[in-house]
């Protein structure tokens, strides 16, 4: 079940250095260190402890892995041993190639490298047995600390490891990250992009090598020149094929480093060629261009230097850029900034960032094929006001993320399918409707609904207010998600499911009595009855009152009202302060039931005596209320049974309580104006107590 976000609207940019503290002792790093340096003690993690809890949720170790601290494998650990370079990453007994590539393509950055790995920490001097490294986790800077006992067999690291097995760094980051997705093991499988992501908070794309534009080669060029982060993949087509070996050495379904571009001097001809590193360390390239290929006897030795060529089997080699083409499916760039890549000019990007959930019943209503519930989904209208220098449109990136799906891999939660539309907005600050969706076709889209953490794409439009709706592709399906908007020049954003206020309709006078009629004559003849002398009802006495004649209605399905809900309608309608409803009171009531029984049977679509949890918005805005996302979802978590219907009684209860909550602040707020500082939406959510 996702969070429900109580926060909607756009938020600032973090940068690393607001790194929030992540354990659960509340004390950072540092001061973890210094006790334990007090005490005389090496740290150790309780909030990953060193057990199976840890490595696996769905399985048992094959061997028994024993967990050690680096100087109880080797007599002298370093954390890193001349430099962290892409050569110090081995994989291990763990299907998380995806992690290692994008490891590799780390270490090009050195500047991104340290901020993923702080410098202050070794088993120098200070150590304690602890470390830290910082991740980047839906917009937010997390500072993850562990201790240094790592699972090993036979004195041998099991996961990842350096060539060098004095060195510990990358085997310590790899453990961090799998802290920070609850297991080892929730790193099998995944898309190298997804962790440079979180080494970086940049934001990917996407090039598929058979569809790439003409000048591919340059953008990688520009890519790896301004230090962003590259991996390549070649798809499969089904299982038996993942990790495959083609003829020519590559492995598909295989995430692969893209560690260099180049061109060499070859029999006059200046050849482009694309340098790939395989995180296994070893297995490679054998066509053209290879480590052993005939085509290096033509090189000079110094241009061989130049290119750090090298004929070992150490999973990195050079070939052909018109091969890469042909033998890779997919290229995935992490930019540390979303600079355009086609361009000359660096530049920096405006960048905003909602937060927000597809709830169930309330906000959780599929694609566009969807027609009567993709309407419900968050909205986020984007104000585009300023065009690109010398061009008449306005170039943006919408990035889509959902959130913690490889945390919750251990409670079953794949990863959804999922995607965008962007329309052109009327011209009005609410949420749009559904009857704007079926005359209305989207000005742009994400261009698949895929099962990725993360979908982004690249988009010119001209200036003017448009309406971004990220959804699942099935409706019904829940996730927290964060959505990010880069745009060239500034622009402005906003959530449409956010605060209105809330303007109440005046209850109607009561008919007179000689303007009655039949049924309203007979209904009060059962009022006379039950009230008795002083013409007053009772909480009691008006619970078997509604529940007699509401009964009678046979076209809504109606579970008997309770001495609460009574309670609340006598709290809502009493004028005199009694306690009691007087018929002057009681008939006022009845007109509104009337209107309320009306609007739910409009809303009833198929007639089956229920409304959809997913009308319900529609419904309480018919009904004069307009709430905020966070409080409909409250709403239908109280109301809203498991197949996220709605009968007459429960309609009626949200009505009341809505309303109940209402008048007391619009008492309030107009007896004193500086007594109540909330908005509408967060007093009823407060006093409502759903």
């Amino acid at each position: 079940m996702p969070y429900l976000h109580r926060a909607p609207g756009p938020q600032p940019h973090p940068v690393p250095r607001d790194a929030r503290l992540t354990h659960s002792s509340g004390q950072s790093f540092e001061q973890l260190r210094q006790e334990c340096l007090r005490k005389g003690t090496l740290f150790e993690d309780a909030d990953f402890p060193a057990n199976n809890s840890s490595l696996f949720y769905s399985e048992r170790p094959q061997v028994p892995f024993v967990w050690k601290r680096p100087g109880e494998i080797v007599k002298n650990p370093e954390f890193i041993l001349g430099g962290a370079t892409r050569t110090d990453i081995c994989q291990g007994e763990l299907g998380d190639c995806w992690l290692l590539a994008a490891i590799a393509s780390l270490t090009l950055n050195q500047r991104a490298l340290a901020r993923v790995m702080p410098p202050d920490q070794s088993f120098g001097p200070g150590y304690a047995g602890i470390f830290h490294f910082q991740f980047w986790q839906h917009s937010e800077w997390l500072d993850v600390v562990i201790d240094d006992r790592l699972p090993t067999f036979r004195d041998r690291l099991v996961f990842l490891h350096s060539a060098d097995h004095n060195e510990f760094w990358s085997a310590l980051l790899e453990k961090a990250y799998a802290k920070l997705n609850g297991s080892y093991e929730a790193l099998k499988g995944g898309s190298a992009i997804e962790a440079m992501e979180d080494f970086t908070g940049g934001v990917a794309e996407t090039f598929l090598t058979k569809e790439a534009p003409e000048n591919f080669y340059e953008i990688l060029e520009k890519a790896l020149h301004r230090g962003s982060l590259l991996s390549c993949s070649i798809d499969t087509r089904n299982a038996t094929e993942s990790e495959a070996r083609t003829p020519f050495g590559l492995i598909k379904g295989h995430a692969y480093t893209v560690t260099g571009i180049d061109q060499v001097n070859f029999r006059g001809q200046k050849i482009e060629l694309i340098r790939v590193r395989n995180p296994w360390g070893q297995v490679e390239w054998n066509g053209s261009w290879s480590d052993s290929s005939p085509e290096w006897l033509s090189v000079s030795p110094a241009e061989q230097k130049r290119l750090c060529h090298a004929a070992l089997d150490d999973g990195e080699f050079w070939m052909a850029f018109k091969d890469f083409k042909a033998h890779f499916d997919k290229v995935e760039i992490c930019n540390l900034t979303p600079d355009a890549l086609e361009e000359d000019a660096v530049h920096k990007w405006e960048v905003t960032v909602h937060q927000g959930s597809w709830v169930r019943g309330s906000t959780a209503g599929g694609c566009r094929n969807f027609l009567d519930t993709f309407w419900t989904n968050p909205q986020i209208k984007l104000s585009l006001t300023e065009r690109d220098e010398g061009q008449e449109e306005c170039t943006f990136l919408v990035a889509l993320m959902q959130k913690d799906r490889r945390k919750l891999k251990r409670f079953g939660a794949d990863v959804l399918t999922i995607g965008y539309a962007i329309y052109q907005c009327p011209g009005r600050d609410q949420h749009l409707d559904k009857d704007f969706f079926r005359y209305h076709a989207s000005q742009a889209r994400s261009k698949t609904f895929i099962n990725l953490r993360e979908v982004s794409d690249r988009f010119r439009l001209p200036p003017g207010e448009y309406v971004v709706i990220p959804s699942t592709f099935e409706p019904h399906q829940e996730a927290d998600f964060c959505l990010r908007i880069f745009s060239e020049k500034k622009a402005i954003t906003r959530d449409l499911d956010g605060n209105v206020d809330i303007d109440l309709p005046e209850p109607p006078k009561p008919t007179p009595p000689a303007q009655e009629t039949e049924e309203e004559q007979q209904f009060r003849a059962l009022f006379e009855h039950v009230a008795g002398e002083d013409m007053e009802v009772t909480a009691e006495e008006l619970e078997y009152i509604l529940n007699a004649v509401l009964q009678k209605k046979k076209n809504i399905k109606f579970k008997k009202l309770s001495l609460i809900s009574c309670k609340n309608i006598i709290s809502l309608m009493d004028t005199s302060g009694s306690g009691k409803l007087d018929f002057g009171d009681f008939k006022v009531f009845w007109d509104r039931l009337k209107q309320w029984i009306n609007l739910f049977l409009q809303f009833d679509a198929d007639r089956s005596g229920t409304m959809s949890s997913y009308e319900l918005r529609t419904a309480l805005r018919a009904a004069g209320f307009q709430l905020s996302s966070h409080l409909l979802q409250l709403v239908v978590l109280r109301y809203a049974d498991e197949e996220l219907q709605l009968g007459f009684d429960d309609f009626l209860n949200c009505l009341v309580r809505l309303e109940n909550a209402s008048r007391v602040f619009q008492a309030l707020s107009t007896k004193n104006k500086e007594f109540i500082h909330l908005n509408i939406n967060e007093f009823i959510n407060l006093t409502m107590n759903i």
